[in-house]
């Protein structure tokens, strides 16, 4: 059995970021779309857009930017600012994970 630390950043009272926030930037990047990437990752819209929202708030500029409609439909994008965060982020947690790796693996003993 494989155990693996998650990491998350608290903000004032709000998970900034953390593993489902960063999977929520990764489909929004890859469909454009945050209904589709609710889609792909099996959450409502409104679960993905208040995570979304969350996340717009606790940074200094948006991670998220949604795409008025028009000829060719809305849509949203990942920031550069958000591409920059989730890279920061996927660093952090390579590094938690690898500073606890021994203790994970005898931690994993203790588990049924």
């Amino acid at each position: 059995m494989e155990l693996k630390p998650q990491l998350r950043i608290s903000f004032r009272k709000s998970i900034a970021m953390g593993p489902g926030k960063a999977a929520l930037l990764d489909a929004i990047e890859s469909t454009g779309s945050i209904s589709a990437a609710a889609r792909e990752l099996g959450m409502s819209y409104r679960r993905a857009w208040v995570l979304v929202d969350t996340m717009n708030t606790c940074f200094v500029a948006p991670l998220v930017e949604t795409l008025t409609g028009g000829t060719q439909g809305g849509g949203a994008k990942v920031t550069d600012f958000g591409k920059d965060v989730l890279r920061r982020y996927r660093s952090m947690e390579k590094r938690a994970r690898r500073s606890v790796s021994a203790e994970m693996e005898e931690f994993s003993s203790l588990m049924k």
